[in-house]
């Protein structure tokens, strides 16, 4: 008996302990730190390439979150599990918001600041995210051109390839509302899901029937698709602004046109008939 109970009364081991681990720690074997730690490697002496690589590899991640939720979401919405579609789309939400946030050690580049490393960096530029672009497939904002980017690594460009081809995060959610007897057309649930989604009057209707109801079950998907649709407009547009304040006009550094080009992509609407529904109200 009193060895048991001296077996319950032994302290825990003490976590602030200096003794010596076997090889690397619990930590960065789970979240591989040192890894992570290693990959920032400047290419110039200049005081901000080391915030802009950082913010660059930050933002990575949250694209790779982003990507896994409506990945997700999309898996349950196929399956009619809105309760496990709409907890993916709130934890995107959350990830898009810190991913908005990954913009401020950037956001005041001088051109001077920036030009002080951009030459060394060459032809790399966002353009190429193989991530990002995946993100923007699962908008439903499809382009076949942009995988060409990728042909010289297989196994980038066959996940890429197969974002592209797979039925987009909204079709997956139009298909769930057509299941649910809301009046998305045929054609809009039969379409192509390699090319680019387009607005369609049969999606308003469906919106507006739900939105017509202020108690429809329905109701707080279509504004959880809204908060992910803003914060992707708020992201492109501080982009923009990062853009305009550290290169103006000029040509990007992949030979895009740079700042027309990010505008173009912001004026594309995610989710357009949510926008749409609202003035039909």
């Amino acid at each position: 008996m009193t060895d048991s109970l001296s077996a319950v009364a032994e302290p825990a081991a003490d976590p602030t302990s200096t003794e010596p681990l076997e090889g690397p720690s619990p930590y960065d074997t789970y979240v591989h730190a040192s890894v992570l730690n290693a990959l920032q490697q400047p290419l110039t002496e200049a005081a901000d390439e080391m915030g802009f690589l950082v913010t660059t590899q930050v933002m990575e991640l949250w694209f790779t979150l982003v990507v896994h939720e409506w990945q997700a979401a999309g898996e349950a919405f196929a399956k009619d599990d809105l309760d496990a579609g709409t907890d993916a789309l709130v934890r995107s939400a959350r990830a898009l918001t810190a991913l908005n946030a990954s913009w401020k050690p950037i956001a005041a580049l001088t051109p001077m600041q920036f030009n002080a490393f951009r030459e060394a960096f060459g032809r790399a530029s966002g353009f190429q995210s193989a991530m990002y672009r995946r993100l923007e497939f699962l908008l439903g904002q499809k382009n076949a051109g942009l995988l060409n980017n990728h042909r010289g690594d297989p196994l980038v460009h066959e996940a890429l390839a197969e974002t592209y081809r797979a039925a987009s995060l909204y079709d997956e959610v139009l298909r769930f509302l057509h299941r649910r007897g809301l009046p998305v057309p045929e054609h809009v649930v039969e379409r192509d899901v390699t090319a680019p989604y387009a607005s369609d009057p049969g999606v308003v209707a469906a919106w507006r029937e739900i939105y017509a109801a202020p108690r429809h079950e329905l109701l707080a998907l279509g504004e959880q698709l809204t908060d992910i649709a803003e914060l992707v407009a708020r992201w492109r547009f501080d982009h923009i602004m990062v853009v305009r304040r550290a290169m103006g006009a000029k040509p990007g550094s992949a030979g895009s046109s740079g700042l027309a080009w990010l505008e173009r992509r912001a004026s594309l609407p995610v989710f357009p008939e949510l926008w749409q529904v609202r003035g039909e109200l």
